[in-house]
C-alpha cells in the first residue's frame, strides 16, 4: 500500500527576474482596480482596446515519434513543444520516476512555473502602475505530486518571493500590492489547487 510519503514527488523552479510589456499592457486594460487618470483621448483608447482584447487566445503544438509497441517501460517519453509566434522549442519529457529524461522539463514543473510567473509579472504590473520602483524578483516555488489523492494531483503551490525595491518603500505598500497581483493572477485564478504566495521585502 502506497504512503503519503510513497507517493510524494516535489517539484522545485526558480523564477528569474523578468518584464514583459505586454502583460503589463494586458493587466492594466482588464484590472478592475486599474484606475488611471485619462484625457477623453485616453479613454476611446482604453475602450477601443478592451473592445478588441476581451479574451486572448494561446496554442501549443506538441510533437512525440516513437513506438509503444513494446510495452508501459519501453517508449520514449520525450517529446518536443513550440508556442507560435515564439520560435523556442522546449525540450520536455515525463517527470525520471515514470521514465521520462531528468534534463528536460515536464508538464508538472511547467504549471509550477507558469503560477511562478504569472505571479511575478501581475505584481511588477500593479507596482508600475501604483509608482513602486521594484528592482528585482526572485521566487523559489515549490509543489509535489501527491499519488494518495483520488485522482492524483499537484497539491498546493507554494511561491516564496523575494522583492527587492528602492529604499523608503513602505512594505505594508508592497505586501498589498503582491495580494491584488494574486488575486488577479490569470493562471492561479485559472488552476483548481491553491496557489500561495509568501512575499519578503528588502530595500535596495
Amino acid at each position: 500500500m502506497n504512503t503519503r510519503a510513497e507517493g510524494r514527488i516535489s517539484y522545485r523552479v526558480a523564477a528569474l527576474t523578468a518584464t514583459s510589456a505586454d502583460n503589463t499592457s494586458l493587466t492594466a486594460e482588464t484590472s478592475p482596480s486599474y484606475r488611471p487618470t485619462m484625457t477623453s483621448q485616453d479613454s476611446q483608447t482604453l475602450h477601443t482596446s478592451r473592445t478588441f482584447h476581451a479574451s486572448h487566445a494561446y496554442a501549443t503544438r506538441l510533437s512525440w515519434h516513437g513506438s509503444t509497441a513494446a510495452g508501459i517501460r519501453s517508449y520514449s517519453r520525450d517529446h518536443v513543444a513550440t508556442a507560435p509566434p515564439a520560435a523556442a522549442e522546449v525540450a520536455l519529457s515525463a517527470d525520471p520516476a515514470f521514465r521520462g529524461s531528468p534534463e528536460r522539463l515536464n508538464p508538472e514543473q511547467l504549471v509550477v512555473m507558469a503560477a511562478s510567473s504569472c505571479q511575478m509579472l501581475s505584481f511588477l504590473g500593479a507596482a508600475a502602475r501604483a509608482g513602486i520602483n521594484v528592482l528585482a524578483y526572485d521566487d523559489e516555488a515549490t509543489s509535489h505530486l501527491d499519488l494518495t489523492a483520488k485522482p492524483a494531483r499537484l497539491g498546493v503551490i507554494h511561491l516564496a518571493v523575494t522583492v527587492q525595491v528602492a529604499a523608503g518603500t513602505e512594505e505594508s505598500t508592497v505586501q498589498e500590492l503582491a495580494e491584488r497581483a494574486h488575486r488577479e493572477c490569470y493562471v492561479a485564478n485559472s488552476l483548481s489547487v491553491p496557489v500561495e504566495v509568501t512575499t519578503t521585502v528588502v530595500s535596495a
